[in-house]
């Protein structure tokens, strides 16, 4: 399905391939629909198969936009060889506003299936805005249980090849996964050289779950995000021995790590220097030196927090995996 060059691993519950490599399409501020169509369609010539959007970044449209036109103009011979996930907001995570909230997504898209659809945060809100942030008056505690059976339902129903979850704690997986018929095939956390999860790796392996990496470089030039990644000492002595950047020495650790990665970038040269990490690698000194960085959480997800529940505090939202 990937396009030549990029590896795929195979996601168990659903037996997709899913490239190792994709492009996210969340910016703040927002770019511009036609902007990001036009960035997307310059990813897909560049061999770019799998693309990573959620109802909350206002780009399902102009990613559908693209798809449509990729396709028209045969620069993807057709819509198997794509990866597409969305992710299902807050004030959508009730059980009964799972399959329409999917629904709408696939029009915005104009597909007729998802490859992937996640839970975006592990909480819920109040039905009926897309508002960010969530007003605090407006967050409700989610009931994993039923939210998931109508994630399952998305999936049975052939509207989403697979689904996942996002930003969930391995106490929070554990509630899933004590119901769960169809398990999370994917959680997507934030994961990179400063934050590497080693907990929430070790169990979701043990759960044949993949972790997909947000923020692999840091984020930076987001509300929360910072150049920390990029101004590490260690990885810039790292990239500068190897002759490459240290965003291709990032992204290639995760890769050696078995994570997938979306990495977020317009910029066309951007965009193909992140796809030449797959024909060289890191020693095992290098990776183990890495491994030593102090380690600190970028995200803290203060916006999901509110003093009325059913979050209270950060310690809350990642069960002390902070």
């Amino acid at each position: 399905m990937a396009s030549i060059g990029i590896p795929e691993v195979l996601l168990k519950s659903s037996s997709r391939r899913m490239p190792v490599l994709g492009l996210g399409t969340a910016a703040s501020p927002f770019s511009g629909s036609e902007t990001t169509k036009m960035a997307i369609l310059e990813a897909m010539k560049l061999g770019y198969r799998h693309f990573d959007t959620a109802t909350l970044y206002q780009t399902e449209q102009p990613l559908g936009d693209a798809i449509a036109e990729a396709l028209s103009l045969g620069i993807v011979k057709s819509r198997d060889e794509l990866f597409i996930t969305s992710k299902l907001w807050c004030s959508d995570a009730h059980q009964d506003l799972v399959v329409p909230a999917l629904q709408k997504s696939l029009d915005n898209l104009q597909l007729e299936y998802l490859d992937l659809y996640v839970i975006h945060w592990p909480v819920s809100s109040k039905p009926g805005s897309y508002e960010f942030p969530i007003k605090k008056e407006d967050f409700l505690s989610m009931d994993f249980k039923s939210v998931w059976e109508a994630m399952e339902e998305c999936q049975n129903l052939g509207l989403t090849k697979s689904i996942g979850v996002s930003n969930f704690s391995c106490k929070k997986l554990g509630e899933v996964l004590a119901t769960a018929k169809i398990p999370p095939a994917i959680n997507q956390v934030e994961f990179n050289p400063l934050w590497q999860q080693t907990k929430l790796r070790e169990f979701c392996k043990a759960n044949d779950i993949l972790l997909t990496a947000y923020a692999p470089l840091g984020a930076r030039g987001t509300i929360w995000g910072s150049n920390r990644v990029m101004e590490c000492q260690l990885l810039k002595q790292i990239a500068e021995a190897k002759g490459k950047t240290v965003a291709q020495v990032c992204l290639r650790w995760a890769y050696q790590q078995g994570v997938i990665v979306v990495v977020k970038s317009f910029n066309r040269e951007r965009m193909k220097e992140n796809l030449e990490i797959f024909n060289w690698e890191l020693t095992e000194e290098e990776t183990k030196k890495i491994s030593a960085i102090p380690q600190s959480r970028g995200c803290l997800g203060e916006d999901y927090i509110s003093f009325n529940g059913p979050i209270r505090t950060i310690e809350e939202l990642w069960d002390g995996e902070i």
